[in-house]
């Protein structure tokens, strides 16, 4: 709840998130939970200063990013710090040479992925699929 209401205020930082399909059709609960949840991220992407973008099943290209990867960077690289889920927990790399190869990484599946106006209308039918 915090983090959301994080985004919400005057001068928060730029939020970038890509999603892949898998999590957006993951369900927790009921359909009717779902659909909130993915009416919650639309909600969140309408804010200037975040970005959501979605990665379908049937894009290629997405090999080497099958976990969960956190990036918090900022105006001074040097202090980034990825978090990356493992099978035995969460691993945060600050070193610059794996940090650069998260950086690579994360290039790699921002591209892959489809524009924010699409991502949108991609979940707008997942919503409708419910």
């Amino acid at each position: 709840m915090r983090r959301r209401a994080a985004l919400a205020q005057a001068g928060a930082p730029a939020y970038f998130a890509v999603l892949h399909e898998a999590v957006l059709r993951t369900r927790v609960a009921d359909r009717r939970v779902a659909r909130t949840q993915l009416a919650q991220i639309l909600k969140e992407s309408e804010h200037s200063h975040v970005t959501v973008r979605v990665i379908p099943f049937d894009v290629d290209g997405f090999a080497g990013a099958s976990s969960s990867l956190v990036y918090a960077g900022g105006r001074v690289p040097a202090l980034d710090t990825v978090q990356r889920d493992t099978p035995y927990g969460s691993a945060f790399v600050d070193a610059a040479a794996q940090l650069q190869s998260m950086r690579t990484l994360f290039r790699k599946v921002e591209s892959v992925s489809l524009d924010p106006a699409q991502s949108r209308d991609y979940i707008h039918r997942l919503m409708k699929e419910l």
